[in-house]
């Protein structure tokens, strides 16, 4: 289980914008990524609109924004252009990050037990070092609190 001031995980995903993105290959700033179930479902609609609506104020803030689930490419790309989101979503089709991040395993919804995607999200200080983790994500101001967290990140001079 990760915790807060462990080094994050490293990971290279495909992104909507048809390349790859390495966390590491990032320039040096903080990141929030969200973990989500699936594309164009209510909840991760709600949250996905809610971090794109905060979007100018995440990169004023120099703050990469990354969403990722299970979802293909192609659906990424529809769920983006439907909504006009704002953000970078990355495909993990074989769970590889999710499990690496701990937010993938069994779940249960309506008395069905399935494995899933708990929804995350992880705030990566400009280090690379996991800064805040809210765990089970409740969609409603979830975007706001993870921006006042940001905000309330201790800036880094350049080395």
């Amino acid at each position: 289980m990760l915790k807060t001031t462990q080094t994050a995980p490293d990971f290279t995903l495909p992104s909507d914008d048809a390349g790859e993105i390495s966390l590491s290959s990032l320039p040096p700033a903080p990141v929030i990524l969200f973990f989500y179930p699936r594309d164009d479902t209510p909840g991760c609609t709600l949250e996905a609109r809610a971090f794109t609506d905060l979007l100018p104020e995440f990169k004023a803030h120099g703050a990469h924004v990354l969403g990722i689930s299970k979802d293909s490419i192609a659906k990424h790309g529809k769920f983006r252009n439907k909504y006009d989101l704002g953000m970078t979503l990355l495909s993990d089709a074989d769970s590889d990050t999710c499990e690496n991040y701990g937010v993938w395993g069994e779940r249960k919804m309506y008395g069905k037990i399935f494995m899933g995607i708990s929804r995350s999200t992880f705030l990566i200080d400009s280090g690379g070092k996991i800064a805040r983790i809210w765990p089970k994500v409740k969609v409603e101001g979830h975007a706001q609190e993870v921006l006042l967290a940001l905000k309330s990140l201790p800036s880094r001079e350049p080395e």
